[in-house]
């Protein structure tokens, strides 16, 4: 029987002998324990360091930590997850603890690689990782060792992808500096975004079309508790605009929201001459407006209060630059 099967039984018999206060206890344990944890300001899922055809997520923490993903850390230097007893993070430190490996692994290396930091992916999921200079700093001990004559035959290709590793830390590294010593890294992150706002805004408009379905607007005028149709009128509220912005054009992409106000500006009046996703693009921009809008409709429909579905947005879609809410623990 797997030890993961044996695990979920011995969970299992010890719920059934605890009582419900105990059981409440543990919980709220867990969810203290949880909600400790540093949260991620910057990085997401899709965007990790790439080195040639290595990838590895990454996300800078509270408090300014660059961390590396631990798991992906051991795929990139070649070991095999099942390797030792338990998982990525054993094997790893399994490695570094090599009797060998004494005169090139400092203690500092071994106690961070034996106890990686737990945080919150934006995802919302608990993940383990190691700041990202210990990544470096393990690539140049396995080197050293390497030199030394010390790695065995079988681990040849960690020290391999070792030097890929370096070689890559190197580049970027001297890159980032140029770009720091130019002022280049301002108008390169001003290029990337204007990249993405070129994908899904456009300065001219186009013909309307329905882009919001009528379930849209009854499930938010059901949570804020406002008579649907509207009754003033046959237009919609103003402040429906608003409501708008802030769970649908504000979660889209990076300056989005920005973007689509100079392009549609305000006329002497105080209206929009046209409807924000007139000037979405129609191979990016109205696709991810449509996809967004369905989970959106999803989430709504499972709601009782506009607190409860804001609480479910942020965690599932936060808007762009602000840190995410966490779910409570139940």
């Amino acid at each position: 029987m797997q030890d993961s099967n044996i695990q979920s039984m011995g969970g299992k018999a010890r719920a059934k002998i605890l009582s419900s206060n105990q059981r409440v206890a543990i919980a709220a344990k867990a969810a203290a324990a949880r909600w400790s944890l540093p949260r991620v300001i910057c990085g997401a899922p899709d965007r990790p360091l790439k080195i040639g055809e290595i990838e590895i997520p990454c996300y800078v923490l509270e408090g300014e930590k660059r961390v590396l993903v631990q798991r992906a850390i051991v795929s990139a230097m070649g070991m095999a997850r099942g390797g030792s007893s338990k998982g990525g993070g054993d094997r790893l430190s399994h490695f570094v603890n090599q009797q060998r490996l004494n005169d090139f692994i400092s203690n500092d290396l071994k106690q961070v690689t034996a106890a990686p930091l737990k945080f919150i992916t934006p995802n919302g999921n608990v993940a383990h990782g190691y700041e990202a200079e210990y990544l470096a700093k393990l690539c140049f001990a396995v080197l050293d060792a390497e030199r030394a004559g010390i790695i065995q035959d079988q681990q040849k290709h960690i020290a391999k992808q070792c030097r890929i590793l370096i070689e890559g830390f190197s580049i970027v590294g001297i890159n980032a500096l140029v770009d720091e010593a130019t002022g280049y890294q301002e108008l390169r992150d001003k290029n990337a975004l204007q990249k993405i706002l070129e994908k899904y805004v456009k300065d001219e408009w186009s013909k309307w079309t329905r882009r919001f379905p009528p379930e849209f607007y009854r499930q938010l005028f059901r949570l804020k508790h406002v008579p649907f149709p509207p009754t003033e009128g046959t237009n919609k509220p103003s402040y429906v605009g608003h409501w708008t912005n802030d769970v649908v054009y504000s979660r889209l992409a990076p300056g989005i929201l920005t973007k689509l106000r100079e392009v549609n500006p305000r006329t002497p009046s105080g209206n929009r001459a046209r409807r924000h996703h007139q000037h979405l693009t129609e191979d990016v921009g109205v696709p991810e407006l449509q996809q967004h809008l369905s989970n959106v409709v999803f989430l709504m429909k499972g709601c009782v209060s506009w607190d409860e579905f804001k609480q479910r947005l942020d965690a599932a879609a936060p808007k762009i630059g602000e840190t995410m809410t966490l779910l409570p623990v139940t």
